[in-house]
């Protein structure tokens, strides 16, 4: 979660800069989220083969889907982060993407 609140975080010290410009700690953050929730997921799910009823396991349609938004995110941001300017569009998706990413870990059940 730290990782995902870092990418708002710097998402949104870019909200009245002109012009907009992709800072690599989105990438850094993105590339932490997505490596620490897959060591997550592994270590879960060998705590589940040797407890199943101590440890259940994470919903994986929850995982899928929020995988699949710090990919779409460090997608995006590889590809604008040599540019010299962010387009307005390019930085609501990442920040879209980003709290969408947030109001799933913490809402979805």
């Amino acid at each position: 979660m730290l990782s995902i609140f870092g990418i708002l975080l710097l998402l949104l010290l870019q909200w009245n800069k002109n012009p907009r410009k992709l800072n690599p700690g989105v990438l850094h953050s993105a590339l932490t989220a997505l490596v620490v929730g897959i060591a997550l997921v592994g270590v879960r799910h060998s705590l589940h083969a040797t407890n199943a009823t101590e440890w259940p396991l994470f919903d994986n349609t929850k995982i899928a889907v929020k995988l699949g938004i710090v990919l779409i995110i460090l997608v995006i941001g590889y590809r604008n982060l040599k540019k010299p300017v962010l387009e307005k569009k390019i930085w609501l998706t990442l920040l879209g993407l980003t709290l969408s990413n947030i109001f799933i870990a913490t809402l979805w059940h």
